[in-house]
This record gives structure tokens, sequence and C-alpha cells, in this order.
């Protein structure tokens, strides 16, 4: 039996879409500081992409307070269980109707596959994208009247980095919006990003868990109105 849950708080769901758009603004404006496009002209694209990444890394200082403060950071704890089974169901079992390989609760937000590759963002990809981009804009600085420079032959390395990490972080948003559309209907899992609110499979195992997250969001609610 399914019942709905409210699993995505609200300011998940915030995050999820500043972050969202932050990132393409910033591979667009980034596209066209390389040159591939030609749309704000590149002193402006240079501009709004250093607004963006300041915002983009005041989004990630909050966030990471967010996830530490409310215990969410537990969700990108890595798990080898089923990994294979999920790994199997996107390449072969999706294309086939086969049962998803593990259930989703409040508690555990995330498939095995999927806190992989969101740890790997977290800790790996996005730090890479800002240490590199903030190198690439300080390597030269002003001080005390004149400039001065860190000890960095060329920034072509660091451009390298900041590319790259670009490039992965472009391709998981491609397999990630295809992820989106298998859920239980092509757009449940975009509604749930956008109300919070779920249906999900309950079972003895964590049947109380759904109620009692169920019975917090309604009592938010009663105070809100």
């Amino acid at each position: 039996m399914k019942q709905k849950v409210y699993i995505y708080k609200a300011f998940e769901r915030f995050w999820h879409w500043m972050q969202a758009i932050l990132i393409f603004f910033l591979a667009f404006t980034g596209f066209e500081i390389h040159g591939t496009l030609s749309f704000l002209g590149y002193q402006n694209a240079v501009r709004y992409h250093n607004i963006a990444a300041y915002a983009f890394i005041v989004l990630i200082i909050f966030a990471v307070f967010w996830h530490f403060a409310t215990g969410e950071w537990k969700q990108y704890l890595p798990t080898f269980g089923n990994i294979k089974a999920q790994i199997y169901y996107y390449l072969f079992g999706i294309f086939r109707n086969a049962p998803h390989p593990t259930k989703k609760t409040v508690l555990s937000k995330l498939n095995p596959l999927q806190k992989l590759v969101y740890l790997g963002l977290k800790l790996l990809v996005i730090p890479v994208m800002v240490v590199s981009g903030l190198l690439y804009m300080f390597y030269r600085y002003p001080q005390e009247g004149t400039i001065e420079g860190l000890n960095i032959d060329s920034v072509g390395v660091i451009a390298v980095f900041h590319t790259a990490g670009a490039f992965l972080l472009l391709a998981f948003i491609v397999v990630h919006l295809y992820l989106i559309t298998t859920g239980a209907t092509v757009t449940s899992n975009l509604k749930a990003m956008l109300t919070g609110y779920e249906e999900l499979e309950e079972s003895e195992e964590h049947g109380s868990e759904i109620k009692n997250e169920q019975n917090k969001a309604d009592k938010k609610e009663v105070i809100y109105e």
C-alpha cells in the first residue's frame, strides 16, 4: 500500500532548485567565456559568472550547515549491499518493468548508487570546481598598492581542472534529468521535489517511520495556517 509522505523539506527543495539554476547559469556563462557561445559579451559573461560563483559558494555554506544541523548528511553515507542490483536495474531492469531493488524511505531517500554519486559530487567534483574557480579568479590580487601573485606558473592547469569538473557536473545533470522520469510516473519525482510529498510503499519495516514523519508535516501545516 502506498502512502503520501512529506519527504523533502522546504530548505532541501530550495537548495535543490537554486543549485540547479546556478549550475545552469554558471555553465552558460562559462561556455561564453570559453568562446563557445556569444550572447552576453565576454566582459559581462565574466562578471555574471563570478557573481553566480559567489552565490553558489554561499548556497554551499548554508547547505553544509543545514545537512549537519538536521542530520541529513547521513543520507550520503555509502552502502554497498544492493549496488550491483541497482546498476543492473538501471541498465536492464528498468526497461523490463522490473521492481526497484531498494525501497525509498524518509530516512533513506537515496539508493546505493545515488549515495556514491552524490558523495563523489560533494567531496570531489564540487570542491574541485570551487577551489579551481577561486584560484582562477585570485591568482593575481592587489596587495598594498602592488599586484601579488600566487606561486603558479600558469593558470592553464587550473583551467583544465575547472573545465573538466564542469563537464563532469554537466554529465551528472544529463543523467539526473533522465532519472527524474523513472519514477512511478514520468512526473512523480519532479512533483515530489516541487511539493515535498511523495508516495512511498508502506511496509511493516518503516510504516511507523512514515506515520511519524506525516504527523510532523501535518503539525507544521497547522502552525503555518
